[in-house]
């Protein structure tokens, strides 16, 4: 227990320190770090209130990993590039496949969800004894103590799909140092998430609150990522200086178990799907102010007003809107790109009629303020990620990267009926997947299958979910991640003769230049050892003990 209070006192005085930018000095994304009071065991709450405020406390350690999730998860694979400053930055070294212990990204996601993880921990103490104590009721013990387990949970859950074996240290003890085994550590995200199940109450309709049903859709989606037999770290050293791609392999038992618990979700009545794809991303339409109920779990976020924060997916995606060179502005670039003109027109060539294309990738945008249309396309630029404008009212382009205030969606209703048709085709079970899978289809207007094939799920995830923080974590599960990173080797730009197709004026061709070196560091750096990102340091540069992954 020594070991394990020395760790946690270090995490919690890192934590107050000055952080970095998440994506330019004009950025407050790191401004808070602190996770809010701690506690101990005299601090004991005194009615349901103070119990859940408790809990609240959490968040903070979630909210500056809103689009910091992106610089891995999205940066790791073959659809976005980071050119967030220098070429040295933590951006464009996610994007090269050159991330090191010392990347701010994995730095900060790792010891922020860690840090996360030790304040559930003493909440769930601390509730513990105030219901023993009469203090708080038991209705008040299940909200408090519930929402614990299921961010627990969910932290645990990023940490193995991102890192593999990690230490698993709960408020009944454990080590933060020692690594457990993949299956330990899914062990305890089913545990943590059947209490959580048990504890909540049913949906209500408000996203930002966990509930049973956002319990079922986690544990569906745990069983899945389970189910697909994640690498252990011996098979990750076999392959980690390789270029090859393990083989998928699966344990039907969990699969089952996804889509029982996708089935109950669906069948709670609770949820359903919005007639309108479009209406989906924005201010407006966050906190289900629409009433359809598709937005199962959310991190809210204030624009920058009370949790310091703000949601930098948007920011970071729509740096400088109108600054293409386009219409006598200037030239400069997004934090984050899209890869290549390739991944909307693939798209759009596979299914033109889909509704999706249109707000996943914007090809052009009319700026308010002036009324001037600018293009994003080559040789003028990248089409831009349309998931992160909010779209959702007038002058929205102009407004959201000042306030950064869109909620970030964790899990939506369209999630679980994908992973209960992918469970279904990897147990042979294709037609039994066509009613979900089609759900999907009929609102993005495309054509229907009578038993959907694994590479048409595969593909169905990229159309509905495509720079919400899938990426690479699906690539890990259907071990693919050398061979789709290495597919950038057929985009427009990869070739060294890009310059031969098209006039560039010279601010241009310098973008698309670093666009073709970004493409090709993809293409050459990508190895096993990215099946895992490294273990970091601590948030102040420290060895945190914990024992390093392959290859780094």
């Amino acid at each position: 227990m020594k070991k394990k209070q020395l760790l946690l006192a270090a995490l919690v005085a890192v934590a107050t320190a000055t952080g970095f930018t998440a994506c330019s000095n004009d950025s407050d994304d790191n401004s808070n770090t602190s996770g809010g009071n701690q506690i101990d065991e005299t601090n004991v709450v005194n009615n349901d209130a103070s119990a859940l405020s408790l809990v609240n406390g959490v968040y903070s350690h979630w909210q500056p990993l809103s689009s910091s999730f992106s610089f891995i998860i999205e940066l790791n694979s073959n659809k976005l590039i980071s050119f967030e400053g220098a070429e040295s930055k933590e951006g464009p070294l996610n994007s090269r496949f050159e991330q090191e212990p010392t990347t701010w990204y994995q730095v900060k996601i790792f010891n922020h969800l860690l840090l996360g993880i030790a304040q559930d921990n003493e909440a769930i103490t601390t509730v513990t004894n105030s219901l023993k104590l009469g203090k708080v009721t038991q209705n008040g013990y299940n909200a408090a103590v519930g929402k614990a387990k299921f961010l627990r949970a969910l932290a645990y859950l990023k940490l193995v799909q991102l890192w593999g074996e990690i230490p698993v240290f709960t408020e009944e003890g454990g080590s933060t140092t020692e690594r457990q085994s993949i299956d330990n550590v899914f062990t305890q995200i089913v545990k943590d998430l059947t209490d959580a199940e048990n504890l909540l109450l049913d949906y209500s309709g408000d996203p930002r609150v966990p509930s049973k049903q956002a319990a079922q859709a986690l544990l569906a989606r745990t069983y899945l990522v389970w189910g697909d037999n994640p690498l252990t770290a011996e098979q990750v050293q076999a392959i980690a200086t390789t270029q090859t791609d393990p083989e998928f392999t699966t344990t039907p038992a969990r699969l089952q178990k996804a889509i029982e618990y996708a089935d109950k979700v669906i069948s709670s009545g609770r949820l359903a799907l919005d007639p309108d794809f479009a209406k989906l991303f924005g201010r407006e339409y966050e906190s289900n102010k629409r009433n359809t109920n598709e937005h199962l779990f959310t991190i809210a976020h204030d624009g920058d007003k009370l949790d310091a924060q703000g949601n930098h997916q948007t920011h970071c995606s729509w740096t400088y809107p109108f600054l293409n060179g386009e219409n006598g502005n200037g030239y400069k670039q997004n934090h984050t790109e899209v890869a290549d003109d390739d991944l909307y027109d693939n798209w759009k060539k596979e299914q033109p009629n889909d509704k999706r294309l249109a707000e996943t990738y914007l090809v052009e945008v009319k700026n308010p303020e002036t009324g001037l249309t600018h293009h994003y396309y080559s040789p003028i630029y990248t089409p831009i990620n349309g998931k992160g404008v909010d779209q959702s009212y007038e002058d929205a382009e102009n407004l959201e990267i000042k306030q950064n205030s869109v909620d970030r969606i964790e899990i939506r209703y369209a999630e679980v009926l994908l992973i209960k048709a992918e469970a279904l085709v990897q147990l042979g079970r294709n037609s039994e997947a066509a009613e979900p899978f089609n759900q999907l289809r009929r609102r993005a207007g495309i054509a229907e299958v009578s038993a959907p094939t694994f590479d048409q799920i595969k593909r169905e995830w990229d159309y509905e979910f495509t720079y919400e923080q899938f990426s690479v974590l699906n690539s890990y599960r259907w071990k693919n991640l050398i061979s789709s990173v290495q597919q950038v080797k057929n985009y427009k730009h990869f070739a060294d003769n890009w310059k031969d197709k098209q006039t560039f004026t010279a601010d241009q061709e310098a973008y698309f230049q670093k666009v073709h070196n970004h493409l090709v560091a993809k293409y050459n750096n990508v190895r096993g050892k990215h099946y895992r990102q490294p273990i970091p340091n601590g948030l102040q540069g420290e060895d945190l003990g914990i024992a390093q992954n392959p290859g780094y």
